[in-house]
């Protein structure tokens, strides 16, 4: 028995839409009108026209639901609609598709019409007349100002050393220079920039235009693609699983401003190690379908098993076959890396696993940015999606920092795992020591900065590139139990709070006595100097 399709659209539009579905061997009957209809339909389509952009588009959605239900919605957008992706993200339909071809559009209604979900609208880019943020104190121009000249100068110096000169001291001079531009930079972000950026990295928002100019394979936004076949908790993870599967397939470019140990790992192993974690929690999400302990057992037992699954992870990686010399013997590689690796150390900057695990094994409600929503949501969907590519990404992090240890103490290893530029131990000792660094300083500096400041990175994989993404949520807990050198920084934060007004206020009086003293006092003594050089010569030459 062929399926009742409700079709709203524009004449035109109605007549090539009706065409396509009814040349389908008769699987769909189009009614144009609710008169033409055998009771209620098993599908809505709208095609929405430029005129309903203008209009409130939400809320014909939700008058064409009440009307219809329960007979889910699909909604197609033409091109240049202008609407965020935001405000799609947020309409109650139950397909969402933007500009589809034919193909795309026959794909969509099985889905939808077997209570899944599809959306497919293009992302956000930048637009040209996005403003700067406006900087705090007396220097908001000399703010302003002074990194755009900043800017300008890194660009020609990028451009110089793109190629890099083969004259080795104009090389280091450029490099001296760019240093010295980078320094001031967050000394005047320091000095007369927001709290938010003056402790943190570069402060693209100040310059947008330029911050997007400058990025790496700069572009539009690809399409935002979801589709859900089912909408419970296995259709949820089925769906999230191939998104994450999808971003690691092309080999992942660090787009973090960070170091991170991973890039340690050839392209090869980097993609094996992502997908055997992967492959790892939909284990642990069957394990945990399958036990019958209470909800709020989910973070505990996660947490317990979370070093069995570093470990399986590390075996995936890793043939079990393969046997590498070793001080003169061959060893079975992955059981030694298990052995001499330590897989239970845990990530302090992990989000609460709780919500994630409640949603993808009980497809239960979730909290984004202040509303609960149904974990088939787009935006539930999307917020699953980011705090599992987090949690994958810092634990590959975690893996990969104990591989770069024993390949500095087993030579033969390097070859199998590391990139070729590794295989010199000076580049290799080097690596770890930044590394090193850089967790000491994110540990006693970023961090305390994080919590003070209520902001959480989390990573995610997105157009072929590992990214961050900023979170705003309460973190008094883990501020309270800081140390005394953290503890410190968070002062000097909560003092510059305190002191900039006074210090501004200080700094606005002095100019204004300067330019008091410079007009009042020796603009006249100039003047009066100048009148009466001018009266003298004015007497000799009547004299003359």
């Amino acid at each position: 028995m062929s399926a009742q399709l409700l079709l709203f659209a524009e004449p035109l539009l109605r007549d090539g839409l009706n065409r396509l579905l009814t040349d389908q061997a008769g699987k769909y009957h189009v009614a144009e009108t609710p008169d033409q209809l055998q009771g209620l339909p098993a599908l809505v389509i709208w095609q929405a026209s430029s005129q309903d952009m203008q209009g409130g588009l939400a809320q014909e959605v939700l008058r064409l639901q009440e009307r219809w239900q329960p007979s889910p919605l699909l909604l197609l957008l033409p091109a240049g609609h202008g609407l965020q992706s935001e405000a799609l993200l947020q309409l109650p339909a139950a397909g969402l598709l933007e500009s589809p071809s034919p193909q795309e559009l026959l794909e969509a209604i099985p889905t939808l019409l077997a209570g899944g979900r599809v959306l497919a609208v293009a992302g956000d880019t930048p637009t040209a007349a996005a403003t700067a943020t406006p900087a705090l104190g007396l220097g908001q121009w000399l703010l302003i100002s002074g990194l755009q000249q900043i800017d300008a100068d890194i660009q020609a110096i990028g451009r110089l050393l793109t190629p890099p000169p083969t004259n080795l001291v104009q090389l280091l001079v450029l490099q001296g220079r760019l240093r010295e531009l980078s320094a001031a930079r967050q000394l005047l972000l320091l000095l007369w920039g927001p709290v938010s950026v003056a402790w943190g990295p570069l402060a693209s928002s100040l310059s947008p235009t330029l911050a997007a100019a400058n990025a790496p394979g700069a572009g539009p936004e690809p399409v935002l693609a979801i589709t859900l076949q089912q909408r419970s908790a296995d259709g949820i993870w089925r769906a999230i699983r191939q998104r994450l599967e999808a971003g690691t397939e092309a080999g992942l470019s660090n787009q973090t401003g960070q170091l991170l140990a991973i890039e340690g790992l050839s392209g090869e192993r980097r993609r094996d190690l992502l997908r055997a974690l992967l492959s790892q929690v939909d284990s642990l999400r069957q394990r945990l379908l399958s036990d019958p302990a209470p909800q709020h057992a989910l973070q505990e037992r996660w947490q317990q098993w979370q070093p069995e699954l570093r470990q399986q992870a590390l075996r995936s990686l890793v043939n079990p076959y393969v046997q590498l010399p070793n001080e003169g013997s061959l060893q079975p590689v992955a059981e030694t890396l298990i052995r001499c690796s330590n897989l239970t150390t845990g990530d302090p900057e992990l989000p609460d696993a709780q919500p994630m695990l409640a949603a993808l094994v009980r497809a239960q409600p979730l909290l984004v940015q202040g509303r609960l929503l149904a974990a088939d949501e787009p935006q539930a969907v999307l917020h699953l999606e980011l705090l599992l590519a987090n949690w994958l990404v810092r634990s590959a992090e975690l893996v990969s920092a104990e591989l770069l240890a024993s390949c500095a103490h087993w030579p033969e290893l390097r070859r199998y795992l590391l990139q070729p530029d590794l295989l010199a131990t000076r580049n290799l000792e080097r690596l770890r020591n930044q590394l090193n660094a850089q967790q000491r300083w994110s540990s006693w500096v970023e961090r305390p900065i994080s919590l003070y400041e209520s902001r959480r990175r989390l990573y995610c994989l997105r157009d072929g590139a590992i990214r961050c993404q900023e979170l705003t949520e309460p973190r008094d807990a883990e501020l309270r139990q800081l140390g005394w050198l953290q503890q410190l920084v968070t002062l000097a934060l909560e003092t510059r709070d305190a002191l900039a007004p006074q210090v501004q206020s200080l700094v606005r009086g002095l100019g204004d006595l300067v330019v008091v003293v410079l007009t009042r006092v020796l603009g006249r003594a100039i003047g009066l100097v100048g009148r009466g050089i001018a009266q003298g010569m004015g007497r000799s030459l009547g004299r003359g």
